[in-house]
């Protein structure tokens, strides 16, 4: 059994401020204090300056200041967190994703055993433009090698990675999420929506979530509530245009939110929750619907379904979601049926007690 010692890799730092993977080490740092660990994240930090320590919540963070705040500043933050974890030699190693996962050689070379969360196939999404996409697949190749244990957080990115490795190298340990038992009502009523009489829609504005496709299909006859659309839309970005001129009158796009209390609000009195990524493993936004109790209706794919299960409904394509709508919105009861088997399905397989104490006996292993 291994000493019980871990340092995280691959994040910007905690508490969490900047999405899944971020949320996801603060609960495991916070879960793996309280069970004994010593725990250490490294933290990048916008700015110049020389690296520095400091505690949080009993957990060690090391800052490591970098210049700027876009993609080559995570990569140069990777490099300098890296090579500081070599030197240090503390304990296993936990890297967050394989973006820059060459960098791991260093880690192998220190002789430090380290454990790579593999994240989804990020060489597959339509966003990155050919130099993005090489880069994410010598990448995926490299984590696949140099790690040396792999977690895939979906059994199908577990098929993916074993044309890769051996399959006794990759462990699935999916997403977890809170569940959300009650939510205030202020927070939906002051967007000027009811409670029970909206959808909700939570996704980066891209072509592979679906959302032309989501709001053109709900914006096809009137519904009687509103489609609410979480994320930023400029109307100069082409994609983001289209999906803005498809927006029937009950559409509504209320911006980027991440005030985490407004978002469970909106999740918790949601007549129904849309989820339109069409790539990737266990998605976080789609685990946290389950968690809210949310009858989910999901792009029709091999991640979703296992995600979300039987259960839900689903859809492919502006059709399939108009028609989706057309059946869901005016069966209450089935609505109802959803929602008791999203709070099934994510006490069975997605609280967060179960998936760190996953991580936590991989860990020992």
């Amino acid at each position: 059994m291994r000493d019980k010692v871990v340092s995280i890799l691959g994040i910007r730092g905690v508490p969490a401020a900047h999405g899944g993977f971020e949320t996801f080490a603060e609960h495991l740092a916070l879960y793996l204090r309280g069970r004994g660990w010593q725990v250490t994240v490294y933290c990048q930090e916008e700015g110049e300056g020389t690296v520095h320590e400091d505690a949080w919540e009993g957990i060690r963070r090391v800052h490591v200041p970098v210049r700027g705040d876009g993609p080559v500043s995570t990569v140069v933050f990777d490099w300098k967190a890296t090579a500081l974890a070599a030197r240090e030699r503390r304990g296993t190693i936990l890297t967050l994703g394989y973006n820059t996962a060459v960098f791991c050689a260093r880690l192998r070379l220190a002789g430090l055993h380290n454990v790579i969360n593999m994240d989804g196939i990020e060489w597959k999404r339509a966003k990155w433009g050919p130099v993005a996409k090489t880069w994410f697949w010598l990448n995926d190749w490299a984590g696949c090698w140099l790690g040396n244990h792999l977690v895939a957080d979906h059994p199908q990115i577990k098929v993916h990675l074993s044309s890769r490795v051996r399959e006794g190298k990759i462990t699935v340990i999916p997403y977890g999420a809170d569940a959300v038992e009650s939510a205030d009502e202020a927070p939906v009523r002051a967007l000027g929506l009811e409670p029970g009489r909206f959808v909700t829609v939570i996704a980066r504005a891209e072509p592979e979530n679906s959302l032309l496709e989501i709001v053109d299909g709900f914006s096809r006859r009137a519904r009687g509530m509103r489609l609410v659309v979480l994320g930023k839309y400029d109307p100069a970005h082409a994609y983001q245009s289209r999906v803005l001129a498809a927006a029937g009158e009950e559409v509504s796009f209320v911006g980027a939110i991440y005030d985490k209390r407004v978002v469970a609000a909106l999740r918790f009195h949601s007549a129904l929750y849309v989820h339109g990524h069409q790539v990737g493993g266990t998605n976080p936004s789609l685990v946290e619907a389950l968690g809210a109790g949310n009858a989910v209706l999901a792009h029709d794919n091999r991640f979703n379904r296992w995600v979300a299960g039987e259960q839900a409904a689903y859809f492919d394509g502006a059709d399939g979601a108009a028609a989706a709508f057309d059946v869901l919105l005016n069966d209450k009861a089935r609505l109802q049926e959803m929602r008791q088997f999203s709070r099934r399905r994510h006490a069975d397989n997605f609280t967060w007690e179960k998936i760190l104490g996953e991580y936590e006996s991989l860990l020992l292993r």
